[in-house]
């Protein structure tokens, strides 16, 4: 009798072997690591998905192991309710979704290769069909939500709605000049030249680029910084280096004409080194000679450019040779420490440029965040602009603001600096100085009235006596560092009525944008106070309510557990832990020793590069950014004195990380909310340009900006929309340009619909407004592209122009 014997199994080939102990062992790994984390996350009260999936992982791994199909089905499943999990949680918002799928996307592909199903006993056909079709799904979702973006708003800028800007008189010989910080003192960063229009602009070449030779130092702080924007007078163009070389370069070529060097000596506990800019004065006379051509027969100083330097001096110097003005204050250097409570070099810096006046130099400074109690004073001055003589003062920690100390302990310590660009309005006579808050910034307990009474708002003073004209107040007892980060800018709208109004324009760390009438400081745009979280830490206390403007950039709904990013669901996993374990309740969530959630954050959703105001259209261009950080409160004891180490102890040389705030009950530690990976815990986008009409108060249309190209290892450009540090510029042509976030690239956009028009690419960071400027009839666009060390863009020390190419 014949016996009929089964064939022995194959024995599995040992390529199959390492490709099925390669799949258990990512799942056994990927399910420990999900299991442990997500029962962490489910403690601290987050979502159980990751619990979940970490389970059903660890059935796959051991269902691998048997070498069934049934791992094929179960993964299906696995990827299935995972799609639909993260589409409730993000809706199609690509790179909220991304990291949700993109691991199990990848290893699902991997499950259906020939090589890994031959690893499973038949039959494998319909759990691989199954998988499939999931993939596929997961394909389709994403594909849909990279040309769908829920965050981006599209419109068109209407011309009825904003009329066509005005044709210049012809006696405007000044419009293909750059005056001033924000082209004029009305901070507007708006040109009226349109030779390079939306039409052209994508012909731009470069034109000349210059290098200054001024790079970091090894005695130089982690914050070195290229912000400036240059100044163009008759095809000369200003600006200075960041350790405040100026120099005078000839507009058409880029040639040096001259250059200054105030020699400045930075340590490592400077807070920053940086220079925002120069300011330009001219006697009648000399602008009258100016147009009629004969500039050249002025005498020595007729026409000067103002220097700050980070140290404490203000030099004033002949625009035509460089020279020192030997007529002002002692051989054409002013001492801004005179009469200061504390003279230690690097604590007090005038880091802008100030305001002129056709009699005037206003004169504010930064001080070193969060070091002590005792610290210069943030007073504003007012300096006769040809001797250099003091006007005024105005001590905002003061109880009689315009007192000129006689003790020499001088001016109050630690009063409210302003740091940003000021702007001025010549018909008023009043300067509009941005104001920051007493430091220690982040706790403010043993605050006096007096200095709190014009901390972290907008001050109006008479340019000529320095004597208040109005005051508005953006934060109440500020412990978040929220300040008046930026130039305001000046713009004339209408009312409901039809009337003219003029307005001022105030951009604040928190998003919102003040909308005042600069003759009174009156609100135009609503900002009604609401409640706020309530805990301050032991010995502060928070203000109950906060004002709200109705014009804002900010986050209109509070972070959640959905918000949470990572480039994987390993990282974020991690960033929701970390969220639910921090102490957030929305905005001004008070500082506290757990760790709070500041957001909008430190940095701020605007900062000092402004908006961009074309006020012949009433429109304006805006690049509020959206990057969380933590403030972390940390007590008195042992390796945290409250008192220097040393009598008179430098700064910190940093705004992050661990800020002493001595004579204070707490230091602090302040940082971007980051996971594990040094990635943003927030999902994209961080950082957008934005139009909005000035007539109605309404945002007509929303673009992220900037790719990962340089913040990344591998040099990928996903357009995410990134953070940025730097300001737009915007034209009569229709067209606006800014560089700012952190890739290397300075752009040009539509001011009608924000469509990327032309970009460039930087040889370094491009944290610096740029401008515009006619020499010899044509039109440039000029950046300065030097970097920024703590945004950890590239360093450099090039100042590039583009032009339109000569018709031939």
């Amino acid at each position: 009798m014949n016996t009929r014997t089964s064939p022995a199994p194959k024995r599995p080939s040992s390529s199959s072997l390492l490709t099925q102990w390669i799949t258990i062992v990512f799942m056994l790994l990927s399910g420990l690591y999900l299991c442990i984390g997500g029962c962490w996350l489910v403690a601290v009260g987050g979502s159980p998905y990751y619990v979940i999936a970490g389970i059903v992982m660890l059935l796959i791994a051991w269902l691998v192991w048997r070498a069934t199909a049934r791992a094929l089905w179960l993964y299906a499943v696995l990827m299935l309710g995972t799609l639909i999990w993260a589409i409730a949680e993000s809706g199609f918002d690509f790179w909220a979704l991304a990291p949700r799928l993109d691991v199990l996307v990848i290893f699902g592909a991997w499950m259906v290769l020939p090589f890994m199903l031959r690893v499973f006993a038949r039959p494998r056909r319909p759990g691989a069909s199954a998988l499939l079709v999931t993939l596929v799904l997961c394909g389709i979702a994403l594909g849909y939500a990279w040309f769908n973006d829920p965050q981006q708003i599209d419109a068109t800028v209407q011309a009825a709605a904003l009329p066509s800007a005005a044709p210049p008189a012809a006696s405007d010989g000044r419009m293909g000049d750059w005056l001033s910080y924000g082209n004029t003192q009305a901070g507007t960063r708006y040109s009226r030249l349109a030779q390079i229009n939306e039409k052209n602009v994508h012909g731009l070449r470069e034109a000349w680029r210059f290098r200054t030779g001024d790079m970091k130092g090894p005695n130089d702080p982690l914050e070195i910084t290229d912000e400036v924007t240059p100044l163009a007078v008759n095809g000369t163009l200003y600006f200075c280096t960041p350790h405040q070389k100026a120099i005078a370069l000839d507009g058409s070529t880029g040639e040096e004409k001259w250059r200054f060097d105030p020699e400045l000596k930075p340590d490592p506990s400077f807070q920053h080194v940086t220079c925002r800019g120069l300011s330009y004065f001219e006697t009648a006379a000399a602008a009258q000679a100016r147009d009629a051509g004969n500039a050249s027969k002025l005498p020595l100083c007729a026409r000067r450019v103002i220097l700050p330097v980070n140290d404490g001096r203000l030099f004033e110097l002949d625009a035509a040779t460089g020279k020192r003005c030997a007529n002002f204050a002692a051989n054409g250097m002013l001492d801004l420490q005179h009469l200061q409570p504390v003279k230690t070099p690097g604590q007090y810096e005038p880091t802008s440029p100030p305001v002129i006046t056709p009699k005037v130099i206003v004169v504010a400074g930064a001080v070193t965040d969060n070091y002590s109690n005792h610290e210069p004073s943030g007073v504003i001055r007012g300096f006769e602009v040809k001797s250099g003589k003091l006007l005024w003062a105005f001590d905002p920690g003061a109880t009689d603001p315009n007192a000129i100390p006689a003790d020499p302990q001088g001016y109050t310590p630690n009063s409210p600096n302003s740091w940003a660009p000021a702007a001025y309005d010549a018909k008023l006579d009043l300067v509009y100085l941005p104001m920051g808050v007493t430091t220690p910034d982040i706790w403010g307990g043993d605050r006096t009235p007096d200095l709190e009474r014009y901390a972290s708002g907008l001050l109006a003073l008479h340019a000529s006596t320095g004597k208040l004209a109005w005051f508005y107040q953006t934060v109440h007892h500020d412990l978040w560092d929220m300040d008046v980060p930026a130039q305001p800018t000046l713009a004339d709208i209408r009312d409901p009525s039809g009337n003219v109004v003029p307005a001022i324009y105030v951009p604040a760390k928190t998003g919102n944008i003040f909308v005042l009438d600069r003759r009174t400081g009156k609100l135009i745009v609503p900002a009604p106070e609401r409640p706020v979280p309530q805990g301050a830490a032991k010995g502060d206390h928070v203000s109950p309510t906060q004002p709200f403007s109705q014009l804002t950039f900010r986050p209109q709904k509070n972070l959640t557990d959905a918000d949470m990013w990572g480039a994987t669901m390993y990282d974020q996993l991690m960033c929701r832990v970390i969220f639910h374990r921090l102490r957030y309740e929305g905005t001004f969530t008070p500082p506290s020793e757990q760790g709070t959630l500041v957001f909008p954050g430190n940095l701020g959703m605007f900062e000092w590069g402004g908006l961009a105001v074309d006020t012949d259209r009433r429109l304006a261009i805006a690049n509020p950014i959206a990057l969380p950080f933590v403030s972390k409160l940390i007590p008195r004891g042992p390796g945290n004195p409250i008192e220097p180490p040393q009598a008179g102890q430098a700064g910190t040389g940093t705004e992050v990380g661990i800020q002493p705030q001595y004579g204070a009950p707490f230091g602090v530690e302040l940082n971007p909310f980051l996971s594990p990976l040094r990635l943003p815990c927030k999902q994209p986008a961080w950082g957008y340009v934005a139009a909005l009409d000035l007539d109605t108060n309404k945002v007509i249309w929303k673009k992220r900006i900037g790719t990962t190209r340089d913040a990344s290892p591998i040099p990928i450009p996903f357009k995410m929309g990134m953070p940025m540090l730097g300001g737009p510029m915007t034209t009569a042509g229709h067209v606006f340009f800014i560089a700012a976030t952190s890739d290397d690239y300075l752009r040009a956009f539509s001011t009608d619909t924000g469509e990327k028009l032309w970009e460039a690419r930087l040889p370094a960071g491009g944290q610096a407004t740029p401008m515009t400027y006619e020499a010899n009839g044509k039109q440039y666009v000029l950046i300065a592209a030097g970097g920024h060390g703590s945004f950890l863009t590239k360093l450099g020390d090039y100042v590039i122009a583009y032009a339109l190419p000569d018709q031939k």
